[in-house]
């Protein structure tokens, strides 16, 4: 990417000198359809205190625009099309390519996009659930596929879950197929790869690889049997075989284990983004206050109150289908004296989330989980109107 140099004079005039800008260039294409350009998709670079940056996508997917924003962690980038989910990242950004996730309409279905940088060329996506194994060599898999593998840097490699079953385990994980028979490499570690996990139009998880690490796999996140996220972030150096072995292993242990420390610094920071979020859903800036619940979240994956608030955030958005996934999260992190209403709190809101989608066996299953914790006349009033319901089938 071409950028133009300060050019300061030695000497400095009574008279101001605006800040030359810099040229920002970024590739937008489908996460679902293998090198599809993405024409007119809007992109605004943000940052604190410094006036906005837009541009638009042209026919080959490219947009630039002329800044004196730096391109650090300080800006963020948001990539907005109709009918996609609105892509927020973290810059550096001038010179990557990023892929917009299709609206997605099955309530529990998700997708997962990887990207990377320039090197190393291949990297690969791996799925495992029971009797599963989604990856280049089979992309078909029991409701569940690989869309599109990427062997040319940059990717994006897509996996499209479109029905998450109840009851089974899933793991996620990426493989440097490029330097798969090295123990030494840091290729992976240094490829800017970043993983982003899609929920109904919503973006509800971002992880970015780890600078430095020695692995050739990187295990990124795994998915219980009640459909909660775990956030695994192991580095390993294995080969494909290796790494199928090792995925099967963590689907048929005993639990997840968290690998990520937390320590009071990330929570302190966390929490402190936590709050302003609150502020913003006070002030009805819902979108705004999502994203901040989201923030709070990637840096505290267990930190339960965040996750109480993005829930109800994504209802007063009207995001069912994430809605869904928050209140599975609030189930599984539920603790102390209040977990058996806050669960049971949570199997309710589930349960009228299918019943509204006509789904009256997975709602009649959430309505009795409900009340398997806590006697309330609403869950009683559900399981009734269920078994009503499927009566008349």
């Amino acid at each position: 990417m071409f950028k133009s140099c300060l050019r300061l004079s030695s000497l400095l005039l009574a008279t101001s000198l605006a800040l030359p800008a810099a040229a920002l260039e970024v590739k937008v294409l489908s996460a679902v359809v293998k090198d599809e350009k993405i024409a007119d998709a809007k992109i605004t670079w943000q940052r604190n205190g410094e006036s906005s940056v837009s541009a638009t996508s042209t026919a080959n997917g490219v947009a630039s625009a002329s800044s004196t924003l730096a391109d650090d962690n300080d800006t963020t980038m948001i990539i907005d099309k109709a009918g996609y989910s609105t892509l927020v990242v973290k810059c550096p950004c001038d010179g990557f390519t990023y892929a917009l996730s299709p609206v997605m309409q099955n309530l529990d279905g998700l997708r997962v996009v990887l990207t990377w940088g320039s090197t190393p060329s291949d990297l690969d996506s791996h799925l495992t659930y029971p009797a599963n194994h989604v990856f280049y060599v089979k992309k078909q898999g029991r409701d569940a596929n690989l869309d599109v593998d990427d062997t040319n840097s940059y990717g994006p490699e897509t996996i499209t879950i479109e029905q998450k079953h109840d009851g089974e385990r899933y793991v996620y994980a990426v493989h440097d197929y490029s330097n798969h028979s090295s123990k030494t490499s840091k290729a992976l570690g240094n490829s800017s790869a970043r993983v982003q996990v899609y929920v109904g139009q919503t973006l509800i998880r971002t992880y970015n690889v780890k600078p430095q690490q020695t692995a050739s796999s990187w295990v990124v996140f795994g998915i219980d049997e009640n459909g909660a996220f775990h956030d695994i972030d192991q580095y390993l150096s294995l080969n494909r075989e290796g790494l199928a072995s090792h995925l099967n292993s963590l689907i048929s242990a005993e639990s997840f284990e968290s690998h990520s420390l937390i320590t009071d610094a990330i929570k302190k920071e966390a929490k402190r983004i936590n709050t302003r979020g609150e502020k913003l859903y006070g002030e009805k800036k819902l979108e705004e206050a999502m994203y901040a619940f989201q923030d709070a979240i990637n840096l505290y994956p267990s930190f339960g109150q965040a996750y109480s608030n993005l829930g109800l955030t994504y209802q007063k958005l009207n995001r069912t289908a994430e809605a869904l996934w928050a209140n599975r999260k609030a189930i599984e992190l539920a603790s102390g004296n209040s977990k058996a209403r806050v669960q049971a709190s949570s199997y309710y809101n589930i349960a009228r989330i299918y019943e509204a989608s006509g789904r009256w066996q997975d709602a009649l299953d959430n309505f009795r989980k409900a009340k398997s914790l806590r006697e309330h006349s609403a869950y009683d009033s559900g399981i009734t109107r269920m078994e009503e319901k499927l009566n008349q089938q």
